[in-house]
Order: C-alpha cells, then structure tokens, then sequence
C-alpha cells in the first residue's frame, strides 16, 4: 500500500510543480526548430506533425498517478487487497490511463495545428498584385490573399520583362521562395 501512496503523490507533485514551473518559467521559445530529440515533452514525428512521445514526462507521470490511485482503491476492496492481484490491475489501469493522455495530447496537437504561413503550394494560378516594381531580369515583390490573410513575396517574371507597381499578375510557379509571375492580360 506504501508504494501506491508513493506513485499517487509523486505524480500528483510532479504535475503541480510542472504547472507551476511552466507557468512562471516556461512557455519561451528560443526558435529554431527544435525536432523530437530535442525536446522532452513535445517536438515533431517523422512526419513533422507536432505531438507528444508515449515515453513523455506528461505521459510517464499519467501511468504513475493512475498506478498509484487505481492501486489504493483496489487495496480497500476486500476481493482486490492482495498485491498479487491489485498491482496487475493498477498497472493496466496506469497503461490505459498513460495511452489515453498520449491519443488526447496528440488529438490535441493536430487540432491546433496551424500556421499563418500560407500553404505555398496552392498558390500556383493565384492572382496577386505587384507591391515593389519588377525589373528587367530582376526581382520585386508581389502581394496576394490567401486565407483572409495578406502576403508578400519576392518576385521575377518568366519573361525577364518589367512589370511596373500595381499591375495584377497570376502566380505561374514557385522556385524556392522565389514566385514568377505572368501580367493578366
């Protein structure tokens, strides 16, 4: 009974003093992108998808809590007190507890996802508007709407030829971060 009182009150501890600890010291991004080795507790799958890893401190900290609380209840009950028979149904009810934690996170993870960052490649065929003239052989800037947000880009035509400032173009493909554009006619 000692060692399920233990788990129940190092998860519970280790939850409150994550809360606390990343309230008043966490929650700051030094940029980059940081993958899944190089985070803890969230980073990105191979798929570059953010998520949480099965062997997480949040999940680990869930099986434990979930050990230790399923493994006081069934001590109390008469047919379950044996340690024989309460630890393999604590340690499921932990499993259970830890997987769901990892498919909510997870879920959750994929929900939020979202970037104001337009999705590049959409935007071929898409009429955008010149912001800096176009030189000859050169590069200027073009604006576009994508999502109820405005963009700009540096842009080339395809010909080579000059646009001037507020001329409308069609985005015909993207190299790089460089978009060529043809003048609607």
């Amino acid at each position: 009974m000692i060692i399920y009182t233990i788990c129940l009150v190092v998860g519970l501890a280790f939850a409150f003093i994550s809360a606390v600890a990343g309230h008043f010291f966490g929650g700051h991004d030094g940029g980059g992108g940081v993958g899944t080795g190089g985070h803890a507790e969230a980073g990105y799958d191979h798929s570059g998808v953010p998520g949480i890893s099965f062997f997480s401190p949040t999940v680990l900290a869930c099986f434990v809590t979930a050990f230790g609380a399923c493994g006081l209840i069934l001590s109390k009950v008469e047919a379950t007190r044996s340690v024989w028979v309460s630890a393999p149904i604590s340690a499921v009810a932990g499993l259970t507890m830890a997987f769901a934690t990892f498919l909510l996170f997870n879920w959750m993870f994929k929900q939020t996802e979202s970037s104001s960052e337009s999705r590049v490649a959409s935007l071929v065929g898409q009429e955008a508007s010149i912001v800096t003239p176009i030189p000859e052989n050169g590069v200027g800037e073009i604006a576009y709407i994508q999502g109820g947000s405005r963009y700009t880009a540096p842009a080339r035509t395809e010909s080579g030829s000059p646009i001037p400032a507020g001329k409308f173009v069609r985005i015909t493909r993207i190299a790089g971060t460089q978009y060529y554009v043809d003048v609607i006619n």
